[in-house]
């Protein structure tokens, strides 16, 4: 006996199709929603990020143009330039910039003066020169074995070889008359496994001293806590038009650091480079007790009194600066770092400051 078949409802049927329907057309939806979420969620990330990055760059720039105002300041105020001026104070710039009203982030600016440090191109007599300035010669044979003494390399760093090579990399000619025996021109530089070309001429990219013969690495960057030669030696210097540049060479008596100021004295004096450098900073209740703005003051060191400093070698003042300016926000740091020339403009008489080369980092 057959028995009848169940009933089926269309209308439950249709039902049951429909609640299908809508259940997948709200998966879709919520799907599309959090995609869409998503996306601008990553569109606000990305848009606080720039801003961010906006504003760091934006602080930077403004610590760095606070900076060339204290230079300006500082120039009418002073014809010399030591470390005891507001520009090489922490505490000063840091009262300067709290004037700034950032309301986020943190903003720190440094100042260093570019000419308390060896200037490299002054080697030479002139730029595409091809002579010694012997000035300089002897600063850097007293330099060189004053980084012998500090880094204590395995094998001790031939300043005479060196100076010969840097002098050949720098110098206009390019020829077989090398400087002495360890001299280097291009010839020796090609036959590397790795050639290149010498300059022969300024460099104006201070790690470019590691393409020249006899400059190690040790030499360059020196040890974890000690410096090599990169900390106390500069491409700047440089005066005159971009036809005629000229490397004076002279150091800032004021404000060189301690290995600058042995290597500037003369080999029997070195021993008075510390005195120096501790009666730059002397002071009392906070304040500097002495003087530096005459050319001979270090003989008012004790023991000084009969020392003799090549003047073609030192200044008191320098015009080309540093400029480290640091600008922080929400964990991330941005840093420009600017050179610098203080200069009187020829059209309005006003000191200014004019930017030399800038890199970020």
């Amino acid at each position: 006996m057959n028995r009848p078949h169940a009933y089926t409802n269309p209308l439950s049927c249709r039902r049951g199709i429909a609640l299908l329907v809508t259940l997948a057309i709200i998966t879709l939806l919520i799907a599309s929603v959090l995609e869409m979420n998503r996306r601008v969620r990553a569109q606000i990330t990305a848009a606080a990020l720039l801003r961010d990055r906006t504003t760091r760059v934006q602080m930077a720039e403004s610590g760095t143009q606070m900076a060339m105002a204290l230079l300006i300041e500082d120039k009418k105020n002073s014809q010399v330039d030591t470390l005891q001026e507001d520009w090489a104070n922490p505490e000063k710039l840091a009262q300067a910039v709290a004037q700034m009203p950032f309301e986020r982030g943190r903003l720190v600016i440094v100042i260093r003066d570019a000419l308390a440090k060896i200037q490299v191109n002054a080697l030479v007599d002139a730029p595409y020169g091809r002579q010694f300035n012997v000035h300089q010669q002897l600063l850097w044979e007293r330099f060189i074995d004053i980084m012998n003494t500090r880094l204590k390399p395995d094998e001790a760093f031939d300043a005479t070889a060196i100076i010969n090579a840097l002098k050949d990399w720098l110098d206009a000619g390019d020829d077989d008359a090398i400087t002495g025996l360890s001299g280097a021109e291009s010839d020796y530089y090609q036959s590397l496994k790795t050639p290149y070309a010498c300059r022969n001429g300024p460099i104006f990219w201070l790690p470019e001293l590691l393409r020249v013969k006899g400059v190690s690495a040790l030499l360059y960057h020196g040890r974890p806590k000690t410096p090599g030669i990169a900390a106390y030696t500069t491409v700047q210097g440089a005066a005159g038009n971009d036809n005629a540049l000229t490397f004076e060479g002279k150091i800032n008596i004021n404000t060189a650091a301690l290995p600058v100021l042995a290597a500037i004295l003369p080999t029997e004096n070195q021993d008075l480079a510390q005195a120096i450098f501790d009666f730059r900073s002397e002071t009392s209740n906070g304040a500097y007790v002495n003087d530096l703005t005459a050319p001979d003051w270090y003989k008012n060191v004790p023991g000084a009194a009969n020392l003799k400093i090549d003047s073609k070698l030192i200044t008191t003042a320098s015009d080309i600066f540093e400029i480290e300016s640091s600008a922080e926000l929400n964990g991330v740091k941005f840093s420009t770092v600017s050179i610098v020339r203080r200069l009187r403009d020829k059209k309005s008489g006003q000191t200014i400051c004019r930017v030399l080369s800038r890199r970020t980092q």
